[in-house]
């Protein structure tokens, strides 16, 4: 009704509404949800003898719902404000997504308490949040694996609050071969996740490597570049930063930018 534009900008609340306005209609309520319904299950407490608690069922929506959000959000925001710190406004610039987020009062906090840090804890803290960020995907990766073992608790909510599933109309038995049937899937997944695992820490080291050749370069006399650039005769500037290339590098299309410029680039983009 209001445009695309705006649909972007609030696409993640309005996702957010609907699935609290969902779950507190069909879970909250004490009624199935469609899915449930369908595959004939009831959700039940650890002892699978009586229907969760109104407490735990509300405690259910919010875990899966608004806790993802937050989580999201506040990480976004304080890397956002740490970058801001770290790098000044140049990274506030390339950065044009957190602009919409200025008016939440989770921005507003975190960039009150990252203010008061001094820079070597915001330096640290800023890893701390990167580690965080490649490592939820990989949570629920590996949760999703056990969940294909086990046959319990698809979703991490769940498993927190100690809800899961009874079937009923049907035989036993049939349930126990469908749920052996995934066990070779789960370890699948495991071996699936080890191996991006392992990617990643690879990556991880070629990052690190890559920061100490950079440093090595930066370190280079600065008068060794000035000369070279006043013997060719050549004053350009890195579109980048806008000032005179320090340290020129070309990357594989054949644009010149200052070696710092094009390495932080990368690093972010």
């Amino acid at each position: 009704l209001l445009g695309a534009e705006k649909w972007l900008e609030w696409r993640k609340e309005i996702e957010l509404l609907s699935d609290i306005a969902y779950f507190s209609l069909t879970t909250l309520s004490g009624y199935q949800t469609l899915g449930e319904e369908y595959v004939n299950i009831v959700q039940v407490d650890s002892t699978k003898k009586r229907v969760p608690s109104f407490l735990r069922r509300a405690i259910l929506i919010s875990l899966h719902t608004v806790a993802p959000y937050c989580l999201e959000k506040g990480l976004l925001h304080l890397e956002h404000e740490l970058q801001t710190e770290t790098h000044g406004s140049r990274t506030q610039q390339s950065n044009p997504a957190c602009g919409l987020l200025d008016r939440t009062l989770i921005r507003n906090w975190i960039q009150n308490q990252v203010g008061e840090l001094p820079e070597q804890q915001k330096k640290t803290l800023l890893q701390i949040v990167y580690v965080l960020k490649q490592c939820i995907p990989l949570l629920r990766r590996l949760h999703l694996a056990i969940f294909y073992i086990y046959g319990t608790f698809y979703h991490l909510s769940k498993r927190i609050t100690g809800i899961t599933y009874l079937y009923f109309g049907g035989l036993q038995g049939e349930d126990q071969s469908i749920r052996s049937s995934y066990k070779f899937l789960g370890i699948i997944s495991l071996l699936h996740l080890l191996l991006t695992i392992g990617v990643q820490m690879y990556s991880f080291k070629q990052r690190q490597r890559a920061r100490q050749e950079w440093k090595l370069h930066r370190n280079l006399a600065h008068q060794k570049n000035v000369t070279e650039e006043k013997a060719t005769g050549r004053h350009s500037r890195c579109t980048l930063c806008l000032e005179e290339r320090r340290h020129a590098t070309a990357t594989p299309c054949g644009h010149l930018f200052c070696w710092e410029c094009i390495t932080e680039w990368c690093n972010t983009r």
